[in-house]
């Protein structure tokens, strides 16, 4: 990741303005200092010990400019283009700076203090220029890096302009260096000046006023008619007091209480700037961009506590040796004492850049931008009128007989009282920056997208989940400013409640009172963010709760854009509620992610209750879209999302169970991973498909993970497709080994398809791999267990650890031919999972029974992977057909969540107990259309709603699901966060149209038998479902049928789907199929295939004309049969079911 900081340097806005000053700064310094040793020992030699007169003079009329020209510098500023008027004043340094190496020629001291004097009116007017321009190159997130950036340049550029002046002016023929080095800085200073970024004028049309006096008062007037304002440049003027007055002591504290000499001094003065340079930077980094004064109270008090060690620890240290030899640098680093002085000092100058950086960026950020450099003007003057009341206090001191750690002591005290005031006026910022390091220290929290607060303009609403008793100390702690938090009254009259409340603004809301409510869509209007929690209680899920549609409606009403806010990890500590659900731990690592603002589109003429549940719905929406995205964001592997899994919830916790019950612990999954998967590697290649044919049991799920542990793609085999199309699907994926398991073919009589399977692939048992797995390897895996991870990045480097990569194939059914390979990757599959996880509310306390074939996209991700990486132990039978076995096994393993289609659910539903599913909380239905009939009689005999839903294998596979929150019968519910669709007409049509989707899930491409290996990718990311739909206007989702599924009867269009739906309404006891064959005379025909032995045309007729549907809906021929045509799915075969009418109709012929 890129640093902020560093790309502000890098950047044109602001690198050649870096420059610029850092030039201007060293040479102020290399001049003055190369000055005042020649005036002390040179120049002065003869004049009677007037040197130090003469510097004192020359310190006086440096500064003086500042207090006779900023008010016209602060103007001129304003009116004219800032870096028009940088490359002017840097013109003008070269100038002085050519009289300078005049004087110095000359020899004569009162000649170049008069330069000094010029040298300190160029710096008068570069002051408001340099740091007035900021805010226009620079956006606001970017101030205080800024001014970070310049606070250490200057610094820097102080210590080495003052360590080559003194150095240089003293060597052999100094003067004409000197006077050659300024004259050069002063032209490369312009020349950096040159290439700074116009910045237009922000008051043109101002006049100037020239009279000093008056106008020095009228921009101090101005600027302390702001508060804040005025309140930071007392602070910026305080840190220039202590900072000025502590370098104008390091000369006598270095000589008459260190014993050192001027290399001593230099020494100070180095530490004191690169701790400038180290509090200055990291100020940024402890702010993030943020333009706060957060971090100002803690420099207060750091500045004050170690200014009372420095006392301290200068009290009792004496010269170490006699006063003729003074130390220099290397002798006083020798005494361990001194040590702790220059940290004292360090530590005062680190805690300086921490309190003055965020107040230059405040000053600049809150001035009004016509007056703007005018206030900085205005604080140049203050700043020098601390400095000279600063020296003077020292002046006096000194002349009372005071020592040197007399007035450190004297400093300390004022930096206490200071300190003390500092943080009376910012208790907010003090108690925040407390409880953000506490928690920082403790949960190691990271907040992530703040520019998106910015984003979210004056007024928003914060919306957040609810996880545990620290959100609210988070959001106060780590949100910026303070924002106002919605409470309830009840809460906010709790003890523990009380202390938070002094970190926000609270505002207390009777959720009974409509005129709470009314009072709060006012304070949002006024331009406040609002935080509040849309689920209004803590999760005892560890899912999205129950949303609330208040927060959309005062967002509606205020417009205002919904700002979603996601703590995550704060779930998993002891403040929350989930407490026997999942693994709760003492300091877990808690994130903060905001996301970007959103704006609700409610349709303007929706009015009342209509318009308060469009609104709600519409917060639903963003609530789990956020809660997808986030979790999202994070890539990684299969086998990764496996080992999180484990580590959140713990290696003793059962995984998967089957009909051998003996439960896989998430460490036995993960060792006989480790362990099969190194046999596998002794016969596959990393990046190999390798195919898979096994039933729904532990060992499929072992085998699975045991592929994607060392990098290969497992290739899920339908053992129910026949061998041609099984001996298709692997030349079409290009498969050379197959692992199935001998006791599994001879159970499922599979002899003759494993017979002529091994002919055209290697097949491996995993009874005959089984046995040469010894002590040794188990061994093996239970050490390598802790590395698995370690493991698998090193086995898998390269493409092997990209999410992207191909991590799954599947095949279609092959009904439109031969099978393709549906290549899905690693993110596909979990986007999927963290799509459901999103709007189902599940956890570790349920319970899943599967019972659908882990060939079949639906039963291996909501029946496998979800539960998995979910912490929700999931039972896997081998056959969905047993409709006795499988309600008793709901009954026995006290199942919550089970997964089927309409075929299957309705002989359950026929077989079943009534109290089997007790325990069920959640059905979910898909592949197939839900008859009425199957829904019926699972709500009367059981109590439980089928949520039914849609998807495809190539989307993972699901696309659209009814949740318990958001159910809608006959629908397939609404699409899954993250997903887009379009609908392209279809003629004949007019309610709905064909479904195309993208979205995190969509495959990354097929496998196709005319190009085996060859991976084809979906065009633009979108995949044509097929499907024809229609959505309604709360989104749900209707299935009216495939488009290969309708027929053009005498040119208007039939849906088969919708045919058959009206036949299951009149005789739901029995399956029905209706397929379309050619008609000479209307073009084509409809033919109904039913289980139903008596059947009547005339029956459908009268129940078509009873239901308003046309009679072209009415099927023109009617066949009983014994059996329908079915897939392995459940699915009805209805190019099977074609094949046959085909039959039947040449019989009949």
């Amino acid at each position: 990741m890129s640093d902020p900081t560093l790309n502000i340097l890098k950047s044109r806005r602001f690198l050649p303005l870096f420059v610029t000053q850092f030039l201007g700064a060293f040479n102020d310094n290399l001049f003055k200092n190369a000055l005042v040793v020649l005036i002390l020992f040179r120049l002065a030699v003869d004049g009677e010990g007037q040197g130090e007169v003469l510097v004192a003079i020359a310190g006086g009329l440096f500064i003086l400019p500042f207090f006779l020209f900023s008010a016209t510098a602060g103007q001129l500023a304003d009116k004219y283009d800032k870096a028009r008027m940088i490359r002017t004043v840097k013109l003008v340094e070269i100038a002085i700076m050519a009289l300078a190496a005049v004087g110095f020629a000359w020899g004569r001291a009162e000649f170049l203090i008069a330069v000094l004097f010029l040298m300190g009116t160029q710096s008068t007017f570069f002051g408001p220029l340099k740091y007035g321009i900021l805010p226009q190159h620079l956006e606001a997130k970017e101030l205080v890096g800024g001014n970070a950036l310049i606070e250490a340049a200057t610094f820097l550029a102080i210590l080495l302009g003052t360590i080559a002046g003194g150095l240089l002016i003293l060597a052999d023929g100094g003067a004409t260096v000197i006077s050659a080095a300024v004259v050069v800085v002063a032209l490369c200073g312009w020349a950096a000046s040159l290439m700074i970024p116009a910045a237009p004028a922000t008051a043109p049309d101002l006049k100037v006023n020239w009279n000093l006096v008056a106008e020095t008062r009228a921009i101090l007037v101005h600027a302390a008619g702001r508060r804040d304002i005025f309140l930071s440049i007392l602070g910026i003027s305080w840190f220039w007091l202590v900072g000025a007055t502590f370098i104008l002591l390091f000369p006598p504290y270095a000589k008459d209480v260190m014993g050192g000499n001027e290399q001593v001094v230099t020494l100070f003065l180095t530490v004191f700037s690169i701790g400038i340079g180290i509090g200055s930077i990291g100020c940024d980094r402890l702010l993030k961009g943020e333009v706060s004064a957060r971090t100002v109270p803690f420099g207060a008090l750091g500045m004050a506590l170690f200014s009372i060690d420095l006392y301290f620890a200068s009290v009792g240290v004496g010269p170490a040796v006699a006063a003729e030899t003074p130390l220099g640098a290397a002798g006083f680093l020798a005494v361990a004492a001194h040590w702790r002085i220059l940290a004292d000092l360090l530590l005062i100058s680190i805690c300086g850049g921490l309190y003055i950086v965020p107040l230059y960026a405040i000053v600049q950020k809150r001035a009004e931008v016509d007056h703007r450099a005018r206030t900085i003007a205005a604080n140049n003057v203050m700043n020098a009128l601390f400095m000279v009341i600063g020296a003077a206090a020292a002046a006096l001191l000194f002349a009372l007989g005071m020592s040197v750690t007399g007035i450190f002591l004297v400093i300390a005290a004022a930096n206490v009282i200071a300190a003390y005031y500092v943080c009376k006026l910012l208790p907010q910022e003090l108690m925040k920056g407390i409880a953000a390091g506490l928690l920082r220290l403790f949960y190691r929290v990271e907040v992530h997208g703040r520019d998106n607060i910015k984003a979210a303009g004056d007024k928003a609403v914060v919306v957040v989940n609810h996880v545990s008793f620290l959100d609210g100390a988070l959001l106060a702690a780590f949100l910026p400013g303070r924002p106002m938090f919605a409470i309830d009254t009840h809460m906010a009259s709790r003890w523990w409640v009380r202390p938070f409340l002094t970190l926000v603004e609270a505002f207390p809301l009777d959720p009974t009172s409509p005129l709470a409510t009314r009072a709060l869509i006012r304070e949002v209007e006024k331009g406040k963010h609002c935080v509040i929690f849309p689920e209004g209680r803590i999760t005892v899920t560890g899912a999205l709760m129950k949303v609330y549609e208040g927060p959309g409606m005062i967002a509606d009403k205020s417009g205002a854009q919904i700002l979603p806010v996601r703590i995550d990890g704060a779930q998993f500590t002891r403040f929350s509620r989930l407490k026997g659900k999942f693994r709760l731990r003492f300091f877990p690592k808690i994130t903060i992610t905001v996301l970007p603002p959103r704006r609700f589109e409610v349709p303007p003429e929706a009015r009342g209750r209509r318009r308060r549940q469009l609104a709600g719905d519409a917060l639903y929406e963003v609530m789990s879209d956020m809660m997808f995205r986030i979790h999202h964001q994070e890539p990684r592997t299969l086998f990764q999302a496996l080992l999180e899994a484990r580590a959140i919830h713990g290696g003793a916790k059962a995984a998967v169970e089957d009909i051998e019950r003996k439960p896989l612990t998430y460490d036995r999954l993960v060792t006989g991973a480790l362990v099969l998967g190194r046999k596998f590697t002794k016969q596959t290649r990393r990046g190999e498909i390798v195919g898979l044919m096994l039933p729904s049991a532990a060992g499929a799920a072992v085998s699975f993970f045991a592929l994607q542990a060392y990098g290969r793609v497992p290739a899920m085999l339908n053992f129910t497709a026949g061998s041609a199309n099984l001996i298709s699907a692997c030349r079409t994926a290009e498969i050379a080994t197959v692992y199935t398991s001998r006791r599994f073919i001879e159970q499922a009589k599979l002899d003759d398809v494993a017979a002529a399977l091994s002919g055209a692939v290697k097949l491996v048992y995993l009874e005959d791999l089984r046995r040469e797995i010894g002590m040794l390897s188990k061994l093996y895996g239970l050490a390598m267990r802790p590395f698995a991870g370690a493991m698998h990045a090193r086995v898998c480097r390269g493409n092997g650890l990209d999410p992207n990569a191909p991590a799954l194939v599947l095949f279609t059914s092959g009904s439109e031919g031969q099978p393709k390979g549906v290549v899905l990757s690693h993110d596909n599959l979990l986007a999927n999972c963290r799509q459901l996880a999103a709007r189902i509310d599940f956890n570790p306390t349920d319970s899943v029974l599967n019972a659908l074939p882990v060939f079949h996209s639906f039963g291996l991700t909501g029946g496998m992977l979800l539960p998995l990486f979910s912490g929700v132990k999931t039972f896997m039978y081998p056959s969905p057909l047993h409709y006795r076995i499988v309600p008793v096994l709901a009954y026995d393993t006290n199942a919550t969540i089970m997964f089927g289609t309409d075929t299957f659910l309705s002989g359950y539903a026929r077989m079943a107990h009534p109290y089997d599913f007790y325990a069920m909380r959640y059905v979910f239905a898909g592949a197939e259309r839900v008859r009425d009939e199957t829904r019926r009689i699972w709500m009367e005999k059981f109590g439980l709603r089928i949520l039914e839903g849609y998807g495809a294998t190539e989307c993972s596979p699901v696309i659209a699901v009814n949740s318990p929150m958001h159910f809608r019968a006959g629908s397939v519910g609404r699409l899954l966060p993250g997903m887009d669709h379009r609908l392209e007409p279809v003629p004949g049509v007019e309610d709905g149209g064909r479904l195309l989707v993208a979205g995190p899930n969509v495959m990354l491409g097929y496998l196709k038998a005319d190009n085996p290996g060859a991976l084809e990718r979906p065009e633009d990311g979108w995949y044509d479902t097929g499907d024809i739909v229609a959505l309604d206007d709360d989104s749900y989702m209707r299935i009216l049928g495939r488009a290969k599924r309708f027929a053009k009867i005498a040119g208007e269009m039939v849906s088969l789907g919708a045919v058959e739906n009206m036949v299951s309404a009149l005789w739901p006891e029995e399956m029905h199929a209706v397929v379309a064959l050619p008609d000479a005379r209307k073009g084509e025909q409809l033919v109904l295939l039913t289980e139903r032995e008596e059947v009547s045309r005339e029956e459908i007729s009268v129940h078509a004309r009873a239901e308003g549907a046309s009679e072209l809906m009415v099927p023109r021929q009617i066949f009983s049969v014994d059996k329908l045509p079915l897939l392995g799915s459940g699915k009805a075969d209805h190019p099977g079911a074609r094949a046959l009418a085909e039959q039947l109709m040449g019989t009949q012929g």
